[in-house]
């Protein structure tokens, strides 16, 4: 008991998120009277909100270092939009297409992180700049028009499954051998983490609180794995989260890197004394964040399966709303790549739950202001304690 105890206290945060999404879950499951989690409706959650949470881990770590980007819809419509150009009118092979884009977000984002590090600044007033510019120009480039269809290849970012190869029968077999692998490697990483903390002297969970860690998230991936094998198994989107939310955490977690950003949201001018480039840091930050928008607009764009100037409208809210529910603080220097998720999958459940329930948009954006205000006043209250 006293384990359990010392792992709440020093983890509140991060439960208490997990259990208002379980919460959330459990109560439109009751209230859509099911549909909430059948494995077309999972499978649409997980699609409707993927270009949020690339946004959300970005933004999650731009706010770690104490800064703020109000530009990523705005960069995510633009490259959206150039990428409309590039593969519809000017039929660019894909492959070029996507690393162009991914390079022109690169460049905007360090350009707007050159004038947040080295010239000092506000990046409210940087980004704020961006987002009218960059908004500007996505109406320059489409001149008002719709740009579409994509290549059939590049909507797969977005809107396309992993074949079975196993045959097409109504459970894809594949995607729940998928499912069994990642356990399998979930496993061996835990036991192997221990061991390390074990031989350097660090604080671990006990055995049985490790097994029953172990138990819980096992059957949790197994059974997503399973929902999502009885409809058309895994979007290569879900690969794409995947990967950047284990790259992500790796870094952050396990790199000088990460434990340099950190440091920076935490006390700038101690992580400068320290020899901590301060400044290269938030260049660094914006530029990845330049890189994950524009990663964003494209996947946003092959799943509407057009460049539209309309694109990218309010994705900045929902991404800050995310990095901040999952337990991001504007002081900086607090918050993680899977408290981003969690908080991105809170926001994008309550959407899809009251649509299911026709509850309307001006509703709907009444209670996730409601839901954002309570995660912060949480966090103030937290703290205050």
């Amino acid at each position: 008991m006293e384990g359990i105890k010392q792992l709440l206290a020093s983890n509140i945060r991060r439960f208490t998120m997990i259990i208002a999404l379980v919460g959330i879950i459990i109560l439109f499951q009751i209230l859509t009277h099911g549909i909430l989690l059948t494995p077309l409706n999972v499978t649409n959650i997980i699609m409707q909100n993927s270009y949020i949470i690339v946004l959300a881990i970005g933004m999650m770590l731009v706010i770690i270092t104490g800064e703020i980007d109000l530009s990523v819809g705005s960069v995510a419509a633009f490259v959206g939009a150039v990428s409309g150009v590039l593969l519809v009118s000017w039929d660019l092979p894909v492959f070029l297409g996507i690393i162009i884009c991914l390079a022109l977000g690169a460049l905007i984002g360090a350009w707007q992180g050159y004038w947040v590090a080295y010239v000092n600044i506000p990046s409210f007033i940087v980004t704020l700049a961006g987002m009218l510019i960059f908004r500007g120009l996505t109406l320059v480039v489409l001149q008002g028009q719709t740009l579409a269809p994509f290549p059939d290849s590049f909507r797969k970012l977005s809107s396309s499954f992993i074949p079975d190869l196993f045959g097409n029968g109504e459970l894809q077999l594949f995607t729940i051998l998928i499912g069994l692998i990642f356990t399998v490697i979930y496993i061996v990483s835990e036991f192997s983490i221990r061991k390390k903390d074990i031989k350097y002297g660090f604080n671990t969970l006990s055995m049985p609180l490790l097994m029953l860690k172990i138990i819980l998230l096992s059957v949790v991936i197994n059974l997503f794995t399973y929902i999502l094998a009885q409809y058309e198994g895994l979007p290569y989107v879900l690969l794409i989260l995947v990967a950047l939310v284990l790259g992500y955490t790796f870094i952050m977690n396990k790199t000088v890197l990460g434990r340099h950003i950190y440091a920076v949201g935490g006390n700038a001018n101690a992580a400068k004394l320290s020899g901590v480039k301060t400044k290269r840091m938030k260049f660094l930050v914006f530029m990845n964040m330049g890189i994950l928008a524009a990663l964003s607009g494209m996947i946003f764009a092959g799943r509407l399966n057009a460049a539209t100037p309309q694109a990218g409208n309010l994705f900045e809210l929902d991404a800050i709303a995310a990095a901040v529910i999952g337990g991001a603080s504007f002081t900086g220097g607090i918050g993680t790549i899977f408290g981003a998720v969690i908080g991105a999958l809170v926001m994008g459940v309550l959407n899809n739950g009251m649509s299911l329930m026709g509850i309307g948009i001006d509703w709907q954006q009444a209670i996730k202001g409601l839901v954002l205000l309570a995660a912060v006043a949480f966090d103030v209250l937290n703290k205050n304690k």
